[in-house]
């Protein structure tokens, strides 16, 4: 009988830690990686399945620690375009979560990407999750590819215990979201998750922002955030975010890290330098980044934060008082808090991709100046109409980062890489239009021209920072490395032709060169080709008991 079930053989082997690649043979059994070996020396006789890998690369599988993956994993379980680059296990959550469904918070899909493609039986089981874990159990159960877990939405958060209020919360409301986020971390949350240029993450103050924290401190629960700021602002809001984390004595981790907007591009330098004096000094403050001079998000996120309050956004967008408020912020005349993306005059960075409407077809891949000059109108004055008339975000490329800037990113050591984008398939994800070409060539990117190409980054150190990196920020122990015994999410790919193809002009492109992934011991791609498998399971923080 075999004693194996995989083994890839003549491989250079890469094991996630930053340690130097090495020729082996690696072999599977279960769930776990059982062997790993001198090429040559395991029998080929003991394994029932033989992939020869001579001149590709074996390694962990990657670990996006920003996904967008929950509404495309309930469409489409396969996860392609992630897949396909080689990552295996999704963390989600940035600033809302689909759970837990209570107080306040009742609409657990509404309003969301891709909605009008989620299958009716998912907001049927939606509408029953009370508990954090409830959304991932289901994942786990109905069948996904990679493995999944998450942040607990701050957003969602705060929502259930005062809807979409501005203001301060009182000690019930604070008390409540200390309760929901305990909870959370017992199902198995990393940690909270707030997005604080998005409302209702945006109406959190400080003060709370730490005394919620300090509920999950005892777990080792992370404070992970979208600074309130990433342009101008930027160095206040690390300040912040350093804050919460002293006070509330938890890590930080900052989503893409990033200076927007060409007047802060010169402060990424002193961004970084506070990053690495405050490591210094004992705090622990990690980041993360895309591989791409350009964000996405809703045409929405450039509007003052209070237009969303009540939950009356569009409704408040065809006020014509409202209307004034946000051209006097807009234009720069009302220096208030609350400016979003803080993009006051930058229309020619700004490309709406998202638009539903027919009539609306013709504007996508356009600048928004190019958009406001074919309806006649300026381009805040579009903006508004387009929103009112769409009733959603409508998704939009923001061109708005300096790639100097990311090249200085990239080659810090306590920085990691992640999508901050979900898994489709362009079959059907094309039907309704562009998406960021992050979602399909992430980290095949960073493989292709960080390391082949600029050799800003060895090849071991651009793969610590997708495996074991991501691992230890997340307190996953038994995964993100090659290791015997360790759980079997493993990737091979040429490194000589591993490379993205998704562009912002023809976004639904899959990646090339990753040839062969296994999640917990099953094959999910080969040859280049998705098996249709979904052995993907819920991943927990230290907070839940075993991280699976």
């Amino acid at each position: 009988m075999p004693t194996f079930d995989t083994l890839i053989r003549h491989a250079r082997v890469v094991d996630g830690t930053g340690n130097p690649w090495k020729h082996g043979d690696v072999a599977m059994t279960g769930d776990r990686i059982a062997a790993i070996e001198p090429p040559g020396t395991i029998p080929l006789e003991s394994a029932r399945d033989v992939v020869d890998a001579t001149g590709h690369v074996v390694c962990p599988g990657f670990i996006d620690i920003q996904s967008h993956a929950i509404l495309p994993l309930m469409i489409d379980g396969r996860c392609l375009s992630k897949i396909t680059q080689g990552v295996t296990t999704e963390i989600m959550g940035e600033a809302w979560t689909p759970s837990p469904i209570g107080g306040r918070n009742t609409e657990p899909l509404a309003g969301t990407l891709f909605e009008g493609r989620v299958d009716p039986t998912w907001r049927e089981r939606a509408a029953t999750w009370t508990r954090f874990g409830d959304w991932l159990r289901a994942m786990e159960e109905h069948g996904v590819s990679p493995n999944v877990g998450s942040f607990l939405g701050g957003g969602t958060l705060r929502k259930y215990a005062r809807g979409m209020d501005m203001g301060t919360s009182n000690d019930d409301e604070l008390a409540t979201m200390q309760r929901v986020l305990a909870e959370a971390m017992a199902d198995g949350a990393f940690g909270a998750s707030y997005a604080l240029i998005y409302p209702p993450d945006a109406y959190t103050d400080t003060n709370e922002l730490i005394e919620v924290c300090r509920a999950m401190a005892p777990v080792g629960g992370v404070y992970i955030t979208h600074l309130r700021s990433e342009a101008d602002g930027i160095l206040e809001a690390l300040e912040e975010a350093l804050m919460i984390g002293r006070e509330a004595g938890v890590p930080v981790e900052i989503y893409h890290l990033k200076a927007s907007r060409p007047s802060a591009w010169f402060r990424m330098p002193a961004v970084i330098e506070r990053i690495t004096r405050a490591r210094a000094d004992g705090l622990d403050v990690t980041a993360d980044m895309y591989p791409y001079a350009a964000s996405g998000t809703g045409l929405t996120a450039i509007l003052p934060t209070w237009t969303a309050a009540g939950g009356r956004l569009y409704e408040n967008l065809a006020d014509s008082e409202v209307r004034a408020r946000v051209r006097a912020a807009l234009e720069g005349r009302d220096e208030s808090d609350g400016l979003g993306l803080e993009t006051r005059g930058g229309p020619h960075g700004i490309m709406p991709v998202g638009f539903a409407r027919p009539e609306h077809q013709a504007y996508v891949g356009l600048r928004l100046d190019e958009i406001a000059e074919m309806r006649g109108q300026d381009w805040i004055e579009a903006t508004l109409d387009l929103l009112v008339a769409e009733g959603q975000r409508i998704g939009t490329i923001y061109f708005s980062m300096d790639e100097s800037n990311l090249r200085l990113q990239v080659t810090q050591p306590w920085i990691k890489f992640s999508s901050d984008a979900g898994g489709f398939d362009p079959a059907w994800a094309k039907e309704r239009g562009p998406v960021h070409p992050r979602s399909y060539g992430t980290f095949p990117r960073v493989l292709r021209k960080y390391v082949r190409e600029e050799r800003l980054l060895s090849l071991e150190e651009a793969i610590r920072k997708m495996t074991s990196a991501v691992a230890d920020r997340l307190s996953l122990r038994e995964r993100g490395r090659l290791h015997e015994g360790l759980y079997a999410d493993v990737v091979v790919f040429d490194p000589e032709t591993i490379t993205d193809h998704a562009t912002f002009d023809d976004s639904h492109r899959l990646s090339e060169g990753v040839r062969d992934v296994w999640v917990n011991g099953r094959r999910v791609l080969a040859a280049g080709a998705h098996t249709g498998a979904t052995p993907g399971r819920f991943v927990r923080g230290p907070g839940g008991g075993l991280s699976r």
